[in-house]
C-alpha cells in the first residue's frame, strides 16, 4: 500500500517549457489527429479519443528502442501503440478489459490474412445478404425516405436496447444491419471472420448509426436509411489494401490479453519489458464503455446490464457509472496528502452548491479509486520491469467534479516516485478545452524510468 507524508516533488522543475518540447504542439487539432500517412492498420477501427501514432513514434525515438525490445501498453484500447510498435519491428503486448476494444487490437494486429481471400469472400457475403433483403422487399442500393409496414423489421431484444442510448440507429438500417451480420456469423469458421466483424463495427458507428463524437457521445442527425452492404465492403477493402501492403514481409510478433491492468504479473514474466507507452483512462465522468456500447450491443458482446457491470469492475474506477459496493483501490492512497485534499474539496465544493444525486456523492470516491488503482497498477508493473525501462504515460488534467482541478500527471508522478520510479519529466502533449468551463486543460506526457530496485 502506497504511503506517504509530504509531497516529494518540486513539479515546476519537471514540467517542460513548450519551446522544449519535441511533441508537436502546434495546434491542438493536428497534435492529436491521424495523418494521412498514418491510416494504414490504424484507422480499420479506432477509438475517438484515441492518441495518434506519431506520438508513438516520438517516444520509441526518444527511449532508443530496438528491435530486441519490448514495448508493453497497459491499456492499449484500440492498439495505436502495438501497431505502430509492429510497423517499426519491435516486439509489443497489450492489455485491454473492454471486449470490443481488445477484438480491435487483436485483429489489427493479424496481418496473416490472404487479402484476395478477405475480399473475394466479403462479396459472396455481401450478394447473398443483398439477396436475403431482395426477397424482403429491400434493395439496399436504394436511399428509402420511408420504411414499409409490410416487412416486420428485425430489432435488438427489449434488454438490449436498453443497454445503447436511444435513436443510436434507425429501424431500417438496423434491420439490414443485423442481417448482415448474421451472414458474416454463418461464416464464424473463416480465418477472416473477425477481420469482416472489426469492418462491420468501424461501418456501423461511423456510417450507419445516428452516433456523433464531439469528443461525448451523443445522437445526431437520425439517418432514415443508409447502404449498409456497400458501407461494410468499403471498409473490407480498406483492410484488403493495407494487408496487401505487408504481404510476403517480416514482422515481430505482438500478442494482446483481455486483462485488467491491475493484474500485469499474474500475466507476464518477470523482467520481460523494456519500455510502456500507454493512455489509461483519465479521472472524470466520461463512461469508456459508452464509445463501443453500440457495436458491442448488436455484435452480442454485452447482452445484459449484469454482462455489463461485470465489465466494469475489470475497468480502473475513472467515473461514478463504473463504482460498485466492495472497491476498495482508494486504500493505496489513503495516506497521501494531496489526493485527499482534492478528495474533501470536491465533497466541500458539493455540500455548498448542495448537489446530492447519487452521482455526485460518488465524486470524492472515485477520485480516491483512480488514483488508488493507479497506484495498484504502477505497483504491480515493477516486477515484470526490466532494470532501465522507460515509461510514457499520456494524460491530462480534469476539472469534471465540481470544477475542482486534478493534475493528473503530477499526482501519478508523485505516486510513480514513491513506488520507486525516477520520474525524467512531464511533457506537454497539447492543451484542449473543458466542456463545461471551457477552460484549457494539460494533456500530458509522464515520463518515468524504472530504475530496477523494488521498494514493495
Amino acid at each position: 500500500m502506497l504511503k506517504v507524508t509530504q509531497m516529494q516533488m518540486n513539479f515546476v522543475d519537471l514540467v517542460k517549457k513548450p519551446s522544449e518540447l519535441k511533441t508537436k504542439t502546434d495546434g491542438n487539432g493536428r497534435a492529436n489527429k491521424l495523418e494521412l500517412q498514418d491510416r494504414p492498420f490504424h484507422d480499420w477501427y479506432r477509438f475517438i479519443l484515441s492518441y495518434p501514432p506519431h506520438l508513438v513514434r516520438q517516444y520509441i525515438e526518444d527511449f532508443r528502442l530496438n528491435t530486441q525490445c519490448v514495448v508493453l501498453d497497459p491499456f492499449c484500447g484500440t492498439g495505436t501503440t502495438l501497431v505502430e510498435a509492429k510497423l517499426n519491428h519491435i516486439k509489443s503486448i497489450g492489455l485491454e478489459a473492454n471486449p470490443v476494444a481488445y477484438l480491435a487490437s487483436s485483429v489489427k494486429l493479424n496481418w496473416n490474412i490472404d487479402p484476395d481471400i478477405l475480399i473475394e469472400r466479403a462479396y459472396d457475403i455481401a450478394n447473398n445478404t443483398l439477396e436475403v433483403l431482395k426477397s424482403q422487399g429491400i434493395d439496399d442500393n436504394l436511399f428509402l425516405e420511408k420504411t414499409t409496414n409490410a416487412l416486420q423489421l428485425k430489432t435488438l431484444d427489449a434488454e438490449a436496447s436498453k443497454l445503447i442510448l436511444n435513436g443510436s440507429i434507425s429501424p431500417l438500417p438496423l434491420h439490414k444491419t443485423l442481417v448482415l451480420l448474421q451472414n458474416i456469423k454463418d461464416h464464424n469458421t473463416d480465418k477472416c471472420y473477425n477481420h469482416w466483424l472489426i469492418a462491420f463495427a468501424n461501418a456501423l458507428v461511423y456510417k450507419i448509426s445516428n452516433l456523433h463524437f464531439g469528443p461525448e457521445v451523443g445522437v445526431g442527425k437520425l439517418k432514415t436509411d443508409v447502404p449498409v452492404i456497400t458501407h461494410w465492403l468499403s471498409e473490407v477493402r480498406k483492410i484488403t489494401n493495407d494487408l496487401r501492403l505487408v504481404t510476403g514481409k517480416i514482422y515481430p510478433e505482438a500478442k494482446v490479453y483481455s486483462a485488467d491492468a491491475r493484474h500485469l504479473s499474474s500475466l507476464l514474466e518477470p523482467n520481460s519489458i523494456d519500455a510502456v507507452i500507454t493512455s489509461p483512462p483519465y479521472p472524470n465522468e466520461k463512461d469508456y464503455t459508452r464509445i463501443t456500447r453500440l457495436e458491442a450491443v448488436i455484435l452480442g458482446i454485452i447482452k445484459t446490464k449484469a454482462e455489463l457491470r461485470e465489465l466494469k469492475k475489470n475497468l480502473i474506477r475513472s467515473n461514478t457509472r463504473g463504482i460498485y459496493k466492495g472497491d476498495d483501490d482508494d486504500r493505496w492512497v489513503a495516506e497521501h496528502p494531496e489526493i485527499q485534499r482534492i478528495a474533501s474539496a470536491i465533497e466541500r465544493r458539493r455540500i455548498e452548491l448542495d448537489k446530492d444525486s447519487g452521482f455526485e456523492r460518488s465524486y470524492a470516491k472515485v477520485t480516491r479509486l483512480y488514483f488508488g488503482g493507479m497506484a495498484r497498477h504502477l505497483s504491480d508493473l515493477r516486477t515484470i520491469l526490466r532494470p532501465g525501462a522507460q515509461l510514457a504515460y499520456v494524460v491530462g488534467d480534469q476539472a469534471s467534479y465540481l470544477q475542482v482541478m486534478i493534475h493528473t500527471g503530477e499526482l501519478l508522478a508523485d505516486i510513480a516516485k514513491t513506488l520507486g520510479y525516477e520520474v525524467t519529466r512531464i511533457d506537454l502533449f497539447r492543451t484542449r478545452m473543458a466542456t463545461a468551463t471551457k477552460a484549457q486543460l494539460r494533456e500530458e506526457v509522464l515520463v518515468l524510468r524504472w530504475p530496477g530496485i523494488n521498494t514493495r
